[in-house]
């Protein structure tokens, strides 16, 4: 056997011979590893401080401008001070103008005082009143006696000429705002007398003429966030009702809208109808009218072999929500954003139960049935008061006084509309402070206050009505921006199930690293402590 064998054996036996020696209580040292340099400690310290570093200085800013929700600044108290109604108190002062040449400047002084204490004590609703004035050709001095004497700047609603006649009368003309009151010599009051015939029956006439416009604009106040001491009194039962029909009827005030004018026949005859020549008599300068209101374009069709929804010669009124065949007729929709009223013609002798041959669809349209298309006339007069009523005019009154009186209501009602929707938009967003507001909303919002202001300070006019417009439209894309309705969708909760995924993984590692870098600092720390 080699020497170097023989070694070996020899080892092994005095091991365990020095193992079996070994006293029963003797402890077993554990190896440890050995202790690490400072240079290494150092090392892993500042890796694991570059870890936080990029997350702290250069994570956390990236994820909060990626993800900060950004809110433009909006005037809170202006918007609410507008949908409560404390911003702007809406007035109608309509100016109606007298023209007293048959009397004395005393006489109509007097008669002017008498007439206009008439109309106050009737009026009711001051939102709405009526302020008389003499005509400048009256006589142009009578400012200094103070008396409204007429302003060429102020709109002028009515003007009254006083007319000697035989009998006691009031005729409104057609075509022009102006009302001829006759009256007899013995009615004209003297300056002794405190009351007059003659004053309080002009006072009734107007209130007669203007009640249902006060009632239109009375109404939109009721429905409307207006404060209580600012609402009329309450209106009867009947006229709420025949109101409401009135806004339900009414399309949406729009500057522009597109008519189309249909002709359906169930056959092949007829195949033409000279409808050209018919809007050009009688529809044009109904729609030159509106032109200070909205502006209209015009398109016209011919459909053959047409069958509408229901059949029968009598049309029960409940059938004739469905007498239009949506479904195969080819009805215009809206043209570039501007709402479209269809005018149908249909050919045939079919007659509605109870009488009639024509009927209105709220916010569509309107519907003729007519066996003969020749004559055209008679449909063109129909749509003509079908048009008015869907634009929102009154049924009373000569044309001028019923457009007017529609840019009047117009005017109130996209005020009112343009400042709830404010405060809904405020409301919204202090109910909802994570919700973004981008500049665009806090642009939308100044355009509407400031066309808000206009439209209040001329309200009544056109350039109020116009205002109103631009007011109302900015609005309503302020309050339906797409980037914000967006967030309302999107509540916190669902935040959790987006991060946990991302942070768990990475955050887990790093804040174990700093506690267990924690823990060796205090042993260390205790260990230098000890061999002190």
């Amino acid at each position: 056997m080699p020497d170097g064998t023989v070694a070996t054996t020899d080892a092994i036996e005095h091991v365990r011979i020095s193992d079996q020696a070994a006293p029963a209580n003797a402890v077993q040292a554990r190896k440890e590893p050995p202790p690490e340099k400072p240079d290494q400690i150092r090392i892993r310290n500042l890796v694991l401080l570059s870890f936080w570093a990029i997350i702290v200085f250069l994570g956390l800013p990236i994820w909060w401008k990626t993800t900060a929700i950004y809110r433009a600044r909006l005037p809170l108290n202006d918007m609410m001070d507008w949908a409560e109604g404390r911003a702007c108190r809406p007035v109608f002062p309509l100016r109606i103008s007298i023209e007293a040449d048959s009397l004395q400047d005393y006489e109509a002084r007097h008669l002017l005082r008498m007439t206009q204490h008439a109309l106050d004590d009737l009026n009711d609703f001051s939102a709405h009143h009526l302020r008389l004035q003499l005509s400048p050709s009256t006589n142009a001095s009578f400012g200094a006696s103070g008396i409204s004497t007429g302003n060429t700047d102020e709109e002028v609603a009515l003007t009254i000429r006083l007319l000697k006649g035989d009998t006691f009368q009031a005729n409104l003309q057609k075509y022009s705002p102006i009302l001829d009151i006759y009256y007899t010599p013995i009615q004209v009051p003297s300056i002794s007398i405190s009351s007059s015939s003659l004053g309080t029956f002009i006072a009734s006439t107007l209130r007669q003429l203007f009640a249902e416009e006060q009632a239109m604009i009375a109404y939109l106040f009721s429905t409307s966030s207006a404060p209580p001491e600012r609402s009329p009194k309450a209106l009867a039962p009947n006229v709420a009702e025949s109101l409401a029909k009135w806004r339900i009827r009414s399309t949406k005030y729009s500057r522009t809208h597109h008519l189309t004018f249909s002709l359906f026949a169930p056959s092949a005859t007829p195949s033409s109808w000279d409808i050209e020549a018919a809007l050009e008599e009688h529809m044009k300068p109904l729609l030159e009218s509106f032109s200070a209101i909205s502006n209209f374009t015009i398109d016209t069709q011919v459909q053959l072999y047409a069958t509408p929804g229901v059949s029968g010669n009598i049309l029960k009124r409940e059938d004739l929500s469905g007498f239009i065949n949506a479904a195969e007729w080819p009805l215009s929709p809206s043209i570039g954003g501007a709402p479209t009223i269809n005018f149908i013609v249909y050919v045939g002798d079919m007659e509605v139960e109870g009488g009639g041959k024509s009927w209105l669809i709220p916010q569509w349209g309107g519907v003729v049935i007519q066996s003969d298309v020749k004559d055209l006339r008679p449909a063109m007069l129909i749509f003509s008061n079908q048009l008015m009523s869907l634009l929102g005019a009154p049924e009373s009154g000569s044309l001028p006084l019923r457009l007017m009186t529609l840019v009047r209501v117009r005017s109130a009602g996209l005020l009112l509309k343009a400042s709830g929707t404010m405060g809904s938009l405020a409301r919204l967003t202090l109910a909802l402070p994570s919700i973004s507001i981008p500049r665009s909303v806090a642009d939308g919002v100044y355009t509407t206050l400031s066309h808000l202001r206009k439209a209040c300070d001329g309200l009544g006019g056109k350039e109020g009505l116009e205002n109103a417009r631009i007011a109302e439209e900015a609005a309503e894309k302020a309050f339906f921006e797409k980037s914000m309705v967006g967030q309302v969708y999107f509540p916190d909760e669902h935040k959790v199930a987006v991060y946990m995924p991302l942070l768990g993984p990475m955050g887990v590692p790093l804040v174990m690293g700093v506690l267990k870098e924690f823990k060796a600092w205090r042993k260390r720390r205790r260990v230098a402590a000890g061999a002190r």
